[in-house]
């Protein structure tokens, strides 16, 4: 019998960053090459690396028995300590009846897409997720370039906006910036939302990288300049490491009733509810204590020592910009200044890019710029210096912090000796170009297709 899929999700591409981590876990195979068995340096997939807090996983155990289902806006005790959470860390008044759990922010801001008509703004470079969404939905769409500091501009925003004719237009808006590790700050959202009040426009603001804000005085949530139009995302996975607990949370504009009760016939339609014991467990991760609060300053201080690292060493190499981060564990590099050179091996986008980085013997994975939302001759490409022993790392930071510039650089080189060693891989794969050694990109003229 043939089966025939809707074309629809033919359209859908595997996101690149799921896409590298399956394919590198099985590519290491194929080279035979003593120094492929050790793997690959993984710069693609961002995942927190750090142990998921000791309250959660505790609560996880004691509620293993929790088998009922669960209210579909979640469990009045998670939504209760949500608040009291968004209260304590961005300052931010919410009553329970105005959030709603869901099994990550990836699934609500794609039911906040399925609720809400409208044409959507998305600036880019975007995290990878958004576009398949927008698309697989159908939605009208237009992108918008930030700018050299990698925020959008409210005055280009408002020309946007003006062009639109729909009734209503809806702004994701990334903060922190994933795939910059960019900050948007208070005078910046400011004016933004003076565009989004003069304008009637919405915002879905994904704030899901709050936590590592690594100056986090610095961190101002959307909800809280702009309370009555922006949707606001955020949940386990960044924050606590754990993703794959897959739990997020939606905070509804003021006043939104009518689209709260129109939100909650979308999420009993889809999934009924999330796991029961994992919203019980979640309940530790938002209460506020000493413990948690020691989690989010020793994880957000050893992001930003490996972020600088990382930005330091590929500043350094010639004709590499990269974008400095000010919270998450990404950044942006930009190989541009090498087109000629990649272009002579003919790497002339940034998927071949990419895929030239994975072969030996660079054996290096990067996100490319078309996965970014970026043009695909565009040479940028994310960085996500994650790839260490996150509980060994965390454990040596706490019980011995660096202070000097010395002591961080010798931390960052002590505990993460992957990251460094990826980098030197980065530059030699630079150096390699510019040399022109053909003896060592050979292996360039016949280019891996990822089929996944």
């Amino acid at each position: 019998m043939k089966f025939v899929v809707d074309q629809q999700v033919e359209d859908i591409e595997l996101p690149e960053n799921l896409k590298l981590n399956t394919f590198l876990q099985e590519f290491h195979s194929d080279c035979h090459d003593p120094q492929c068995g050790f793997g690959f340096y993984g710069f693609a997939f961002g995942q927190s690396p750090f142990p998921v807090p000791r309250p959660i996983q505790e609560a996880l155990v004691k509620n293993v028995n929790k088998g009922a289902y669960a209210p579909v806006q979640g469990i009045p005790e998670l939504r209760e300590a949500i608040s009291k959470y968004n209260k304590f860390y961005f300052g931010i008044d919410v009553d329970p009846q105005r959030i709603y759990v869901g099994p990550g922010t990836k699934e609500l801001i794609f039911n906040l897409l399925e609720i809400l008509h409208g044409t959507v703004i998305l600036p880019t470079p975007a995290w990878l997720g958004y576009l398949p969404q927008i698309r697989f939905l159908k939605k009208n769409y237009h992108m918008l370039l930030s700018g050299e500091n990698g925020k959008i501009s409210p005055h280009d925003l408002k020309k946007l906006a003006l062009r639109l004719h729909d009734r209503q237009k809806i702004l994701i808006l990334n903060n922190p910036h994933n795939p910059t590790g960019v900050l948007y700050d208070k005078s910046d959202l400011e004016e933004i939302t003076e565009v989004c009040r003069e304008q009637g426009i919405t915002v879905i603001s994904d704030e899901i990288y709050a936590q590592t804000t690594y100056d986090f005085s610095k961190f101002v949530s959307m909800g809280k300049i702009y309370p009555e139009g922006t949707f606001v995302t955020n949940g386990l996975s960044k924050s606590h490491a754990a993703g794959g607990y897959r739990l997020g949370y939606v905070i509804f504009p003021q006043h939104a009733l009518d689209v709260r009760r129109q939100f909650k016939k979308i999420l009993a339609t889809e999934y009924t509810a999330v796991s029961t014991p994992i919203q019980h467990a979640a309940v530790a991760g938002f209460e506020i204590s000493s413990e948690l609060n020691d989690y989010f300053e020793i994880t957000r201080n050893i992001h930003q020592l490996i972020g600088e690292y990382t930005f330091n060493f590929l500043n350094k190499i010639d004709g590499v910009v990269a974008t400095k981060p000010e919270a998450t564990f990404y950044l942006l590099a930009d190989f541009n200044s090498f087109a000629n050179e990649l272009e002579k091996n003919k790497i002339n986008t940034s998927q071949k890019l990419s895929e030239a980085l994975i072969i030996h013997p660079y054996h290096t994975a990067i996100v490319g710029g078309d996965s970014l939302v970026l043009e695909r001759t565009d040479f940028r490409a994310r960085i996500a210096f994650v790839d260490y022993d996150g509980e060994k790392v965390y454990y040596n930071y706490k019980n011995q912090k660096p202070k000097t510039f010395s002591e961080k650089l010798e931390f960052v080189e002590c505990n993460a000796p992957k990251v460094v060693s990826g980098l030197k891989m980065i530059e030699k794969f630079l150096n390699d170009l510019k040399r022109n050694l053909n003896s060592d990109l050979q292996t360039l003229e016949n280019p891996i297709k990822l089929t996944i």
